[in-house]
């Protein structure tokens, strides 16, 4: 992480945000004749050295970039309730140039056209840019199934990998996000897919199955489980038992079958299919890649083994977790788990998936697990109980989560990819005007849960949070940075409509107030609530700025104790 491209990455993304919010408030109040006298990205004085400044003139409105990037303002005739207050102690003022221009002078309309297009252009610039991205083509995970786990509902019901799901209880699915939501939102119940199998559609039954999860926002909740997934199991080898005949040869646990025969393989169901066509009795030439450690290049090995009719045979299965590191003082290394582990079962269940048993420890609320793991041909079983540690969200920032401490080796290859692309503006807008709604929704829902409490605190992020999320979206490509710019205009659109006074939305229901009762609410009603906005406001900032020190807290001490030599 360079200091430059993190800054770059973050006042690109807050001066992007600011500005559609700025010009929002700058166009409607041109439009409406109100006077501006300032437009300003950012607070204080403008950037510059000596003579040379982010600032110049064009008739009335003075435009400026500031040193304070975090925030900006567009300064209207007759909006200070400074010129009112001095007014009000008996100071001389000079009245404006033109008093039909002044703000404060327009109709009640007006003004909350004037205070809502802010708002209203951040929720205007998600719908721009998923027309865009829609006119370009986002890539998207299709419906096939990519992994079937053993033991599952779906592998009861009959599903296989390569299955595209066409519907989900009667409902059609474009892409596997809304198989995996249909399925989750179904605990307990059967649902009914239609699937399409070597070009011929037929029915399934699904029986899915109820087990604790996380929800969206991260709260422990139950969830439908069915033994699907998108990801493509990798040809990495397990060897759970020592006694099958795989034991017999030079294969180990780890090791990533990259041929068969000559033949390339791509994932497990290519490996398993290609071995059991194997004649009976003959040799099977794999070439394999074998990591002597996580970060070093593998070595490329020619390995024979028996052509047994199937891996189940042989005795090898897809190494689901394969423990490739433990983090010192974790609860795994305390139960005694060591990297090259294999972990078969959780709580007498199999473990078909990375993300089933991360699923399981993440939600399983600190209850000690009982895990099965392979080591030397032998399988034991040790109880290891979760605790809360930090860990990604995927957005670059940290949060606690339940987790007991392994890194895993890279167990899955991507799934099947669509292309959802739209050029038609008529068809695009549309379905661009939806995605920005699901988006509002999702946030006004997290929203509700932060105030409710069921969501923690410690989720709402500062200035450096935004700014880390901010760069590591940066770094993971184009899309990503969209998708995070989109997230955040959501958000300040929503919050800037809160009714706080020194927001848009509580300058609002003042101008709504005074609609009411037809007359200007008094000088001191205003100055009162603006000082309870600003009071609120500073304290969700101090709040949100304590959680960006305290992700931090323990780094910085331990720079602090190097630095000092104590």
């Amino acid at each position: 992480m360079t200091a430059l491209s993190f800054a770059f990455a973050f006042v690109l993304m807050l001066g992007v945000l600011i500005f559609v919010h700025e010009l929002g408030h700058f166009v409607v109040a041109k439009l409406c004749g109100v006077g501006v006298l300032r437009f300003s990205l950012g607070f204080g004085p403008p950037i510059g050295i000596g003579r040379f400044k982010l600032a110049f003139q064009r008739g009335e409105t003075e435009y400026v970039a500031a040193w304070f990037p975090l925030g900006g303002y567009v300064k209207m005739l007759g909006e200070s309730t400074d010129e009112e207050a001095a007014a009000a102690a008996g100071a001389p003022s000079e009245p404006p140039p033109d008093p039909e221009r002044a703000f404060n002078r327009k109709p009640v309309w007006q003004r909350l056209l004037i205070l809502c297009a802010g708002p209203g252009m951040n929720l205007l610039l998600p719908v721009v840019i998923f027309v865009g991205v829609l006119a370009a083509g986002m890539p998207r995970p299709a419906p096939v199934v990519g992994t079937v786990e053993p033991a599952s509902p779906a592998a009861r019901a009959g599903l296989a990998v390569g299955d595209r799901v066409l519907a989900v209880s009667g409902q059609p699915v474009r892409w596997w996000d809304d198989v995996e939501e249909a399925i989750r939102a179904h605990p307990g119940q059967t649902v009914a897919l239609r699937i399409e199998r070597g070009g011929a559609p037929r029915e399934v039954s699904l029986a899915v199955e109820a087990r604790p999860g996380l929800d969206a926002y991260g709260s422990a909740a139950q969830v439908g489980w069915a033994g699907l997934g998108h990801s493509r199991l990798a040809a990495v080898v397990g060897i759970p038992a020592g006694g099958a005949p795989v034991a017999r040869t030079e294969l180990r646990s780890g090791d990533r079958i990259a041929s068969v025969d000559g033949a390339s393989i791509e994932d497990w169901d290519g490996f398993a299919t290609r071995y059991a066509a194997a004649p009976r009795g003959s040799q099977v030439r794999l070439e394999v890649e074998r990591a002597s450690a996580p970060t070093a290049e593998p070595d490329k090995l020619a390995v024979e083994v028996p052509a047994l009719g199937s891996a189940d045979a042989l005795g090898v299965v897809p190494a689901t977790v394969l423990v490739a590191q433990i983090s010192p003082g974790s609860p795994a290394e305390r139960a005694g788990l060591r990297a090259g582990d294999l972990i078969v079962a959780v709580d007498g269940a199999p473990v078909g998936s990375f993300a089933s048993f991360s699923d399981l420890v993440r939600s399983s609320g600190g209850r000690a697990l009982a895990i099965a793991y392979a080591r030397g041909g032998e399988t034991r079983e040790i109880r290891v109980k979760p605790e809360l540690l930090d860990a990604d969200t995927g957005l670059g920032i940290s949060e606690e989560r339940y987790l007991i401490g392994i890194t895993a080796h890279a167990a899955t290859v991507a799934g099947a990819v669509g292309v959802e692309q739209e050029v038609n503006p008529l068809r695009a807008l549309p379905r661009a005007v939806a995605m920005t709604a699901e988006v509002t929704r999702t946030f006004l829902q997290g929203l509700e849960r932060l105030v409710t409490g069921e969501v923690s605190r410690k989720q709402l992020a500062g200035p450096i949070g935004i700014a880390e999320i901010a760069h590591s979206a940066f770094e993971r490509g184009w899309q990503a940075y969209l998708s995070t710019l989109v997230l955040i205009s959501v958000n300040l659109a929503v919050l800037n409509l809160l009714p706080i006074p020194v927001l848009d939305g509580g300058q609002a229901v003042l101008i709504l107030i005074e609609g009411v009762k037809r007359s200007p609410v008094s000088l001191r009603t205003r100055e009162i609530a603006q000082q309870i906005g600003v009071t609120l406001l500073v304290m969700l900032m101090a709040l949100a700025f304590w959680n960006d020190l305290s992700r931090h807290w323990a780094r910085f001490v331990d720079w602090v104790r190097q630095s000092t030599g104590l």
